[in-house]
């Protein structure tokens, strides 16, 4: 079966077409942004080769179309009829309380998630773009929708509540939801493998580093506490997200820039996309960038580079202590794959943990899967790649073949 991955923002389409009778193959896959805008972009990549174009894009629906076109296109494409496409799997940000696991579409799905919008609001509206979107254009075609949240439903309340009042919670389902979830399982089984153990079996802490960055304690096969809340505006600092902040600053920053003329909405622009990395380095986002920064003397991308490796240590060592230990410790996601020389200062001197690495080895590894820490340690860490688009295929097509 070929199955259609689908991650649909609110100006963003990224895609995939995996053959999951031949290996899990990736058929095509691309990318298509400033969706509504006067112009937009489309990066189609097929067979080694790559095409581009700028083109208008005036909604998600004529996005699909684009994206179909491609792939069934004479010159680009990799299927000869989208009579060849047996499912379509969405990838969804928020499914709140509502959805512990991945589902099939229907008109009732629908509506719970748009009765979860207020959760996700920058998120949830394009998602159920892309869903209308295909549901427009190949309207007999099966769809899954898969929630970075559902692997969270485990945690306790412990982990999950807040400190406000509890009639919040009970009032607007205010609670520590978690995201990456896909991504956090599929490493988790996968580094078990790696060291010829089950995961049923162990603790793990599972680090998903890249733009958007989170960490999960993992006690036996279940997540047992996550850095992300509500919203995947806390915990870590990230590419352009603050992670922990003291709401009164909120506070003090909203007193401030209303007084200015800002909006609330000038607001929650700034808490997503100018904090974190970008906001302390002065606008750089990619951690490579970040330290060259640093290595050139750069005193606020020296602060960017020390801040997100102490953010990470610090959540290592304190789901250690709520987990009662760990067995495996990993990395995962842009930076926690390829970005040795950030790994490198966040392992330091965690020999007091048990953890043990052999930095010779981790200076050398990126992007492919790696046991890095040494014999003798205590905590086995490793590198892992993550392919979140292969969580949902495999979902997609576990769901429809029943």
């Amino acid at each position: 079966m070929k199955i259609l991955v689908l991650n649909c923002g609110s100006s963003s389409i990224k895609y995939q077409l995996i053959d999951m009778a031949n290996n899990a193959q990736v058929m095509a896959k691309g990318l298509l942004e400033r969706i509504g805008l006067e112009m937009g972009e489309f990066t189609h990549k097929y067979n080694g080769e790559k095409h581009y174009e700028q083109v208008p894009i005036p909604d998600h629906t004529a996005g699909i179309k684009m994206v179909l076109n491609a792939i069934t296109d004479e010159k680009m494409g990799v299927i000869k009829d989208l009579k060849e496409i047996g499912a379509v799997g969405n990838r969804v940000a928020h499914g709140g309380e509502l959805f512990p696991e991945s589902c099939l579409v229907s008109d009732e799905v629908i509506e719970k998630i748009k009765s979860l919008t207020d959760l996700a609001p920058l998120h949830t509206p394009g998602n159920l773009a892309g869903i209308y979107a295909m549901r427009n254009v190949l309207p007999n075609v099966p769809q899954a929708v898969v929630f970075d949240t559902s692997f969270h439903s485990t945690m306790p309340a412990k982990s999950y509540l807040t400190g406000l009042p509890y009639e919040y919670y009970q009032k607007y389902h205010i609670r520590n939801y978690g995201f990456h979830g896909t991504s956090h399982k599929f490493v988790a089984e996968k580094a078990a493998k790696m060291v010829g153990k089950d995961w049923n079996d162990l603790k793990i802490i599972s680090c998903h580093l890249g733009s958007g960055a989170s960490i999960c304690a993992i006690d036996h096969g279940k997540s047992f506490d996550t850095t992300m809340g509500m919203t995947p505006l806390s915990g870590l600092i990230m590419g352009s997200r603050p992670g922990d902040v003291d709401p009164g600053i909120i506070q003090f920053i909203i007193e401030k820039e209303l007084a200015e003329g800002k909006t609330m909405k000038d607001i929650v622009k700034m808490l997503n996309k100018q904090c974190g990395l970008v906001g302390i380095s002065g606008g750089k986002q990619d951690m490579r960038d970040i330290r060259a920064g640093r290595d050139a003397g750069d005193e606020r991308c020296t602060y960017a580079f020390d801040m997100f490796a102490q953010r990470v240590k610090r959540y290592i060592g304190g789901y250690m202590a709520e987990m009662g230990g760990c067995d495996i410790l990993l990395f995962t996601g842009g930076i926690g794959e390829n970005a040795w020389f950030m790994r490198h200062p966040i392992l330091e001197g965690l020999e007091c943990l048990g953890i043990k690495v052999n930095m010779e080895l981790n200076d050398k590894i990126m992007g492919e899967d790696c046991v890095i820490s040494t014999p003798d340690s205590k905590v086995t860490t490793v590198v892992v790649t993550t392919d979140e688009e292969f969580v949902i295929a495999s979902d997609t097509f576990r769901l429809v073949s029943k």
